[in-house]
């Protein structure tokens, strides 16, 4: 083919292959040298940021272990509790008190089951409504039950001592918020009847005073608890937890005291202190041979269900603690000395004038008067106070009060009843010779009605003392009966010495002595009278003082059964124990035994010689 010559115009794109890259054209730098300045880390510099790091991640690793720690292993338990309590609650199961009951089973003081009821206000859910559903159950205003259900805090009392049948219904509404404690209360159903023996319980159920305080440990049991799961509103779930540790009731204590003559004995107190003279009188009844208390009370006396209004003066037991000068009745003691130790007899006769020098002072009989020739028997009969003394000299001091502590003078009886007072007895080494004039007679020294009533009972129980007692036995929750101790008896005198001075204090009842107003119809009765000056207390001596009247005695003469001891206190009156306290002992012998069926023996009763001729020295 002919060349032609090209076009340039038609002459065709003319290509350009890229040169071929060759192995040293690929690490060929992108940039010319010296075109960028780079400065890398030294193997020291890399080292040093390495373990920097690394320190950096050790640290956090350990703050975060520690504080995993801390929620686990420290903070986890009171989490876990906090948790816990939202959904557990314990409650305490409350612990029955025991009862305490006369000789017979009567009880005078029991515990029934009640509750509190009380409100978590941050769970309430609503206040106005639930107020409204418990103001009739409760008879608690709305408007109250409502403040207390909007009230700050977790814990507001809604109402105390609820019943349990008013309970079984707030249990029945079942309403958030709203919780039953267990909060038994405490009834005396005989009211003021033995109520200063029995004592009562405070606000927290412990006993403050009588039985409830001496015998607290073995009345108030021991609580349980019950740990329950609840739901919203802090009602138990019940197919939840429920675990109990039950709670064990108290023992029952029984008395000696018999509740119907105790009713009686205050009711003739009552009478007497409601006459206008009298503003105080005690009584004690025993039993001679057993030493036990069937009756004690004081007037004025007072309710157990209302001794947090009754005046705190009121709420102890004279019978036992308060202290007074027994005046004649002391006289018993210091005859029966003389007679043990061969002074004298019942029908020793001693020339007796009317007044006699004791020291600094001159002491007189109730009058003042010529020479007597009177018995040993005369002189208790007539309540003598110098023929008194004179065989109290013969007997001495010292000897004397060995005889008077022997009978329990200067030292508590021991009975089971807390705040009981020793008396006043001072050493015979300390007696001066007034002293040692008065305390034969019953002045001088102080002594409880209780301590009266168990000098007598020895010396109607032939010469033993028998320390008296007021708890018969405590029988346990599951029934065991356990009697209480019984303390020996102990010989004070001899038993003929004992029957001498029956005798003789039945010589006081008979014609002619001090005390015909404690007769008993129909029964022999042996007993002393006695008047004592009480002390003013506007100027600490005798004038304007008033007396205490006494009169202690025990019946039948010949078979004695029961020893009753009555004390009056008298600051406005002049009258004597044989016309006032003898009164108050016949009718409460008189009761006593008519009640327990004791019969007269029919046995008359001895003619007693008061005068004599005394030998001529």
């Amino acid at each position: 083919m002919p060349h032609r010559p090209t076009d340039p115009s038609r002459r065709p794109a003319r290509t350009t292959t890229p040169p071929r890259r060759t192995s040293t054209d690929v690490l060929r730098p992108r940039r010319a040298p010296g075109t960028r300045h780079t400065r890398g880390l030294s193997p020291a510099g890399r080292t040093k940021r390495n373990k920097l790091g690394l320190t950096l991640l050790v640290l956090l690793l350990v703050a975060v272990v520690t504080k995993l720690v801390v929620l686990q292993g420290i903070d986890g338990t009171a989490y876990a509790r906090a948790a816990e309590s939202d959904r557990m609650r314990v409650f305490d199961i409350a612990a029955i008190r025991g009862a305490v009951l006369d000789r017979d089973g009567n009880p005078l003081a029991y515990t029934v089951e009640a509750s509190k009821v009380v409100a978590d206000p941050t769970v309430v859910d609503d206040p106005e409504r639930t107020a409204l559903a418990l103001t009739t159950l409760l008879g608690v205003p709305v408007d109250q039950l409502t403040e207390e259900l909007t009230a700050s805090g977790r814990y507001s009392v809604l109402a105390e001592h609820v019943d349990t049948a008013t309970s079984d219904q707030i249990t029945a509404l079942r309403l958030p918020g709203i919780v039953l404690e267990d909060q038994p209360t405490r009834l005396y159903p005989a009211g003021t009847v033995g109520g200063q023996v029995v004592g009562f319980v405070g606000r927290d159920g412990d006993g403050l005073a009588g039985i409830e305080q001496r015998y607290d440990d073995v009345l108030a049991g021991s609580d349980g608890t019950r740990r329950v799961e609840v739901g919203a509103g802090g009602i138990p779930i019940p197919s939840g937890i429920d675990e109990s540790t039950p709670a064990v009731d108290g023992s029952d204590v029984t008395l000696t005291i018999d509740e119907d003559l105790q009713y009686t004995v205050q009711q003739r107190l009552a009478t007497e202190c409601s006459n206008g003279q009298t503003t105080r009188g005690s009584a004690v009844v025993m039993e001679v041979h057993t030493g036990r208390v069937v009756a004690m009370a004081t007037c004025p006396g007072y309710d157990p269900s209302q001794a947090s209004t009754t005046d705190p003066d009121l709420l102890g037991n004279p019978a036992i603690s308060d202290v007074f000068e027994p005046g004649s009745v002391m006289k018993a003691v210091t005859l029966s000395a003389a007679i043990e130790d061969g002074h004298a007899t019942p029908d020793t006769v001693l020339s007796v004038n009317g007044h006699i020098q004791a020291g600094d002072v001159v002491v007189t009989d109730a009058h003042d008067h010529a020479p007597i020739d009177w018995t040993v028997t005369g002189i208790l009969a007539k309540s003598s106070n110098v023929g008194t003394i004179m065989l109290a000299r013969e007997v001495g001091d010292a000897r004397l009060e060995q005889y008077m502590r022997a009978f329990g003078l200067g030292s508590t009886t021991g009975i089971e009843l807390p705040g009981e007072s020793a008396g006043i007895l001072q050493d015979s080494t300390d007696w001066t010779a007034s002293r040692a004039a008065n305390v034969p007679i019953g002045q001088g020294v102080s002594v409880t009605a209780l301590q009266m009533a168990s000098v007598y009972q020895t010396i109607a129980n032939g010469g033993v003392r028998i320390p008296p007692r007021i708890v018969a036995s405590t029988t346990a929750p599951d029934g065991t009966v356990t009697p209480a101790p019984q303390p020996d008896g102990t010989r004070v005198i001899s038993q003929s010495t004992a029957q001498q001075m029956a005798y003789m204090l039945e010589a006081v009842v008979g014609p002619g002595g001090t005390a015909p107003l404690g007769e008993v119809p129909g029964f022999r009765v042996a007993g002393k009278t006695g008047t004592a000056q009480r002390a003013n207390p506007e100027c600490g001596c005798y004038t304007g003082g008033g007396y205490f009247t006494t009169f202690v005695g025990f019946a039948p003469a010949d078979d004695p059964q029961y020893v009753i001891a009555v004390d009056l206190e008298r600051p406005n009156s002049d009258a004597e124990g044989g016309q006032v306290a003898a009164p108050v002992f016949a009718d409460l012998m008189q009761y006593v035994l008519a009640a327990d069926d004791v019969v007269p023996s029919g046995t008359p009763r001895p003619d007693f010689q008061l005068t004599g001729t005394a030998p001529t020295n």
